[in-house]
């Protein structure tokens, strides 16, 4: 549905950057504290304070990294080749992609080499959740069009050995409007049956709840949901809570949107920022179906995974407060999803 959101939610950055001024100053009155997650047994790693992650850049070693990135910039893309198959680090991507890569091997390196040795450090979320809702939809959409969701899937992230672990997938039956359109159908290829024979939304965002309990995400361990866009929590979510008379669940509230992630990391605009032209520009093809939620969601995760590879340290950028779409700061604390809880009824 990656071409159909756009057209269907264009006004959304106007709200964010309507948004992101008072947020600033929000969050400019928080302090800060220290956030240290507990690593998988088989993965120990060393965590940091944001601040300290942020804005200690007096060290030794940051000379370091800055004198790499120097002789990188330099280097002409037959040498940025040679140079990843040398260690043995992937080659595909264009010129942009291949240099932020070896900038954040050597970077990765350095800190890890500092680290051993008391210095500064980073850390990540110990697991990323990717989300992309499948809704109706109309061929063109009316403006006051309520579109719900008709599948739920969920693509589950391990930030430490990099790879997806597992995998969520529920077709949910529409209320307001419960037969599809046939453009709809031919769009996401979820038939009538599919939704006529699925439960309601509320008894499958409780499924949602017991799947994300039972992998101890928010309590053992520190997660962060991730999506493809704003729409998906701002629009999808909040629409569907609303028309089934249940409260916004605080799991999702907070959100890693990859579209800003990739743009800011790697240096690209917005309009470089589609599923397909991310996916082309990490030199990565379309795996499945497109407009599938399960199958967005899985590719949507093979992105987050390359970033993390090339170093980018992914991180909450957006949330929903008071029904609004709010920018997250990149100064405001480092925190992960809340443990999940059942849905409640709106008062």
């Amino acid at each position: 549905m990656d071409e159909h959101k756009e057209n269907i939610h264009a006004e959304e950055d106007v709200n964010v950057k309507m948004s992101a001024t008072r947020e600033e100053e929000e969050k400019g009155k928080s302090s800060s504290s220290r956030i240290c997650p507990e690593a998988e047994p088989a993965a120990p790693q060393v965590s940091v304070s944001p601040s300290q992650s942020n804005s200690d850049f007096s060290h030794p070693v940051y000379k370091e990294i800055s004198l790499a990135n120097g002789h990188i910039n330099r280097m002409s893309m037959d040498q940025l080749r040679v140079k990843l198959a040398e260690l043995k680090l992937d080659t595909r991507g264009v010129k942009d992609v291949m240099k932020k890569r070896l900038k954040n091997h050597y970077k990765r390196q350095k800190l890890l080499q500092s680290a051993a040795e008391g210095g500064p450090t980073d850390t990540y979320y110990d697991y990323i959740c990717v989300v992309d809702f499948e809704a109706t939809c109309e061929e063109d959409n009316p403006s006051d069009f309520l579109h719900e969701i008709i599948e739920f899937p969920m693509v589950l992230i391990n930030t430490h050995t990099l790879e997806i672990v597992d995998t969520f997938q529920e077709y949910v039956k529409p209320e307001s409007n419960p037969t599809l359109s046939d453009f709809c159908v031919k769009l996401t290829g979820i038939t009538q049956k599919m939704v006529d024979d699925a439960d309601l939304f509320p008894d499958v965002l409780r499924r949602v709840v017991a799947w994300l309990q039972e992998r101890e995400l928010g309590t053992k361990y520190k997660y962060a949901m991730l999506t493809d866009g704003a729409w998906d929590m701002s629009k999808f979510l909040n629409i569907q809570c609303r028309i089934s008379d249940i409260k916004y669940p605080p799991f999702a509230k907070k959100w890693i949107n990859i579209r800003k992630s990739y743009g800011n990391f790697y240096k690209v605009p917005r309009t470089q920022t589609r599923l397909s032209t991310m996916l082309e520009k990490l030199g990565l093809t379309y795996e499945g179906r497109p407009h599938s939620g399960l199958d967005d969601s899985r590719n949507i995760a093979r992105i987050a995974v390359r970033m993390l590879q090339d170093g980018c340290q992914l991180r909450v950028n957006e949330r929903m407060h008071g029904g609004q779409l709010l920018s997250v700061p990149s100064s405001a604390p480092l925190e992960g999803a809340p443990a999940p809880r059942n849905p409640r009824a709106r008062e």
